[in-house]
């Protein structure tokens, strides 16, 4: 018996297939992720020991390594087949260790995708551990360890118990809380754009004022403008300038972890977790009717766009034969990943060009095919030759004012044949409704020569202000994590993901703002420790990691030079300091049993509540109204699963009703809208209820868990007219609408108009 070691379950079905095509003695087993690693609740660092990690095995994965234990024993060869980075290196050594297997050994296979190819040739190329890479994942897991548990004492006595801090995630918070603050301190200053609508031959364009007496212009106030449109009447606009020519738009990139991920959220509105967990099956392989299960896509952690020739050559083929030669560049579209990158894998691409999205479609569910083809997509493109425009530019005088109008035609498509980010982009028209200042592209001019005269239709002055910037969203701070070299691919969602579960961050739509606590972690962090919570800090970090790495630097000395050069003193000198954001106990006319004292009223995870002075020894607690926490009010409302009473709860989402019988009964019910009327689930009829997660409220369905319909918005009592999906109402900054549920349909009436229409019927 043969045996290999793979990180994931999901891929595990995948490999077997390809292993087992070529010798049936093959056993593939999957670690479920890291199998040791340092101890919660301590250090486990030994810092006066050259910061000797003390690594345990992972409780839960006792069982799993007692199999392999007994698995290894019997088999004549044990391979290691991790993930293909510096984790999955860390945990093939921690398997070496752990089985008595010499690190040094060809023990360790690596693929960048799973296919049957790669797969065979990974068997014929057993490498020995690379240690650098084993020691540049120590080394940040030491640092983070040092990090979390010297400053997370620190802000846990000095805001509030039980706080954590992070080197990364600590940095990308005060990303959020900086903007938040730029956001509140902006001053919006007021502009002025001016367009004119003109006529020539029948065709109307849009010209935009640019500049006065060869000079840009700037119009402040509406004074202003008054003046400009006073000089304008009467004028003749008069074609001084034109200016043809072809521009060429370069293929986009293929993708990385990054671009994917921002793509996958604002093209397709899914979730940073939910694009990730996607992008995660389509690389461990989907169920292919009876093909079993196929791997669809290659690596999805990687910062690099680089593409191997061997896919470069498919990509030729694929595109010659589908759209023609022409289609395809005369020299192959070389990409330059951006400074800092690892470049250790291949930029996220399909396996096969000869699985398109559509042909696989039948066996993926939504998100998993969306995503799918905007990868295939982008891949197919990166791939082709440039797009062509024929362009128009044209000067317009009228009174020493010059209008600029530009319009392009699209000549040749190539990359737009397989990859448009505009589904109208070869359709140019016009738009009377462009009041955003953008140059006019995209759009048809009519033939016109110098010296032509145009027809005025309209003078269109618009007010504008400028505007602050716009809060993260997902997208955008995965985006700047990646500008600023703060993480690496694989980091960027655990640690967006764990702002929200430490509460630092909440969601506002589909914008970040940070929470008040997360301002003060922030705060205190940057007080006692601005080196960390610098960006430039955290990015010189990533570097002296991939230094690491790549063998240029002793992971030891990295974290002897962070550590003894300031960071110890600086951790003394916090914890002497008498500064505080705590709020001082307040002394209430509660008297303790227990103690015979006053209690205090302190500030909990969850709001306000009584504690016994001699905290920890007593532990005595209770509500604010003296009531023990313990025993939670009654209602007499009965629970309509089980019968029993309910009663009120306290989560940190506020006051609920919850069943008494939990956790026998975990029913739950909105407190203040008990008798509320939400409508009828769609999917069983029976009525809906409001109810919160950390993501704010939601509706769903009170037959949970047999129906498990949930919205985020009001659903409303039509159906829709054009495909009988439910419609829900949306509340926009534009006004509210009622809108189809359905994304494939996009049918919507506004909801003003609806009440009017239900008034008129009336």
């Amino acid at each position: 018996m043969k045996l290999v070691i793979i990180e994931g379950e999901g891929k595990k079905e995948t490999i077997s297939k390809y292993l087992k095509g070529l010798d049936s003695s093959y056993n593939v087993v999957a670690t479920k992720g890291h199998v040791r690693d340092l101890p919660e609740y301590t250090l486990a660092v030994n810092i006066e020991n050259n910061f000797e990690p003390k690594y345990t095995i992972i409780p839960k994965q006792k069982e799993i390594i007692k199999q392999l234990k007994e698995k290894a024993k019997k088999a004549e060869e044990v391979l290691l087949a991790t993930d293909p980075d510096r984790e999955g290196e860390a945990i093939s050594w921690h398997l070496t260790h752990i089985l008595d297997i010499p690190p040094e050994s060809p023990c360790r296979i690596v693929f960048n995708e799973i296919s049957k190819t790669a797969v065979q040739n990974a068997l014929k190329n057993p490498r020995p551990i690379d240690q650098n890479l084993v020691d540049a994942q120590q080394a940040r897991r030491v640092l983070d360890r040092l990090v979390g548990y010297k400053l997370s004492p620190i802000i846990s006595k000095k805001i509030r118990s039980k706080l954590s801090a992070g080197r990364v995630q600590s940095v990308a918070l005060k990303l959020v809380v900086d903007r938040e603050r730029e956001i509140r301190a902006f001053v919006p200053k007021e502009y002025w754009h001016l367009k004119a609508l003109l006529e020539k031959d029948g065709v109307l364009f849009w010209a935009k004022l640019a500049s006065f007496k060869d000079k840009k212009i700037e119009i402040g106030n509406k004074s202003e403008m008054d003046q400009v449109l006073a000089n304008l009447k009467g004028a003749r606009y008069i074609v001084t300038k034109i200016k043809k020519g072809v521009t060429k738009v370069n293929a986009p990139a293929p993708y990385t972890t990054s671009t994917m991920q921002q793509d996958a959220l604002n093209k397709l509105g899914m979730s940073l977790k939910a694009a990730s967990a996607c992008a995660q099956n389509l690389y461990e392989g989907v169920e292919l009717g009876a093909e079993g299960k196929v791997a669809l896509v290659t690596y999805i952690r990687t910062d690099s766009t680089r593409v191997s020739p061997e896919a470069r050559k498919m990509a030729e083929d694929y595109i010659k034969s589908k759209f023609g030669a022409k289609y395809y560049p005369q020299t192959p579209n070389i990409f330059k990943s951006k400074k800092g990158a690892q470049d250790a894998h291949e930029a996220i691409r399909p396996i096969s060009l000869q699985r398109t999205p559509e042909s696989v479609k039948p066996y993926l569910n939504k998100n998993l095919y969306r995503l799918y083809k905007l990868i295939y997509e982008r891949f197919l493109a990166s791939q082709m030759a440039q797009a062509q425009y024929d362009t128009v530019s044209a000067d317009i005088t009228a009174n020493d004012y010059r209008f600029t109008a530009n319009g392009r035609i699209l000549r040749f498509k190539g990359f737009l044949a397989a990859y448009s980010t505009d589904e109208n982009e070869s359709k140019p028209k016009l738009d009377q409704n462009n009041d955003e200042g953008e140059d006019d592209v995209d759009r048809i001019l009519p033939p016109l020569n110098e010296g032509d005269i145009t027809n005025l239709k309209e003078l269109k002055p618009e007010q504008k202000f400028t505007k602050p910037p716009a809060r993260y969203s997902e997208a955008s701070l995965v985006k700047a994590m990646e500008e600023k070299g703060i993480g690496r691919p694989a980091t960027y969602t655990p640690t967006i993901l764990v702002l929200f579960t430490r509460e630092y961050a909440e969601k506002d739509g589909r914008y970040i703002k940070p929470t008040e606590l997360g301002e003060q972690v922030t705060d205190m962090l940057v007080r006692y420790f601005p080196d960390i919570m610098s960006v430039d800090f955290t990015a010189k970090m990533e570097t002296k990691l991939d230094e690491i790495e790549e063998g240029g630097k002793v992971w030891q000395q990295v974290l002897y030079d962070f550590y003894f050069g300031g960071f110890e003193e600086k951790v003394k000198a916090a914890l002497n300091d008498s500064f505080t954001l705590k709020v001082p106990d307040e002394q209430s006319d509660v008297i303790c049993e227990n103690c015979d004292i006053n209690m205090v009223i302190r500030q909990g995870r969850y709001g306000k509540f009584l504690a016994c002075h001699n905290y920890p020894k007593c532990r005595n607690t209770k509500n604010l109204d003296g009531s023990d926490v313990k025993e939670a009010n009654s209602t007499g409302v009965k629970c309509d699963k089980c019968g029993g009473e309910m009663v009120v709860k306290m989560s940190k989402y506020g006051k609920f009703l919850g069943c008494s019988n939990y956790p026998d009964c975990r029913n739950i019910k909105s407190l203040d809208d008990e008798n509320a009327d939400y409508g009828k689930c769609p999917k069983c009829g029976k009525p809906l209820v409001k109810r919160r997660s950390r993501r704010g409220e939601f509706f769903g369905c009170s037959g949970y868990p047999n129906c498990n319909f949930i919205s985020a918005d009001k659903v409303m009592d039509q159906k829709c007219p054009q495909c009988d999906s439910h419609m829900a109402l949306k509340r926009y900054k534009s006004g509210d609408v009622i809108k189809c549920a359905s994304k494939e349909c996009g049918y919507s009436i506004p909801y003003q108009n609806q009440d009017q229409n239900q008034q008129q019927n009336e």
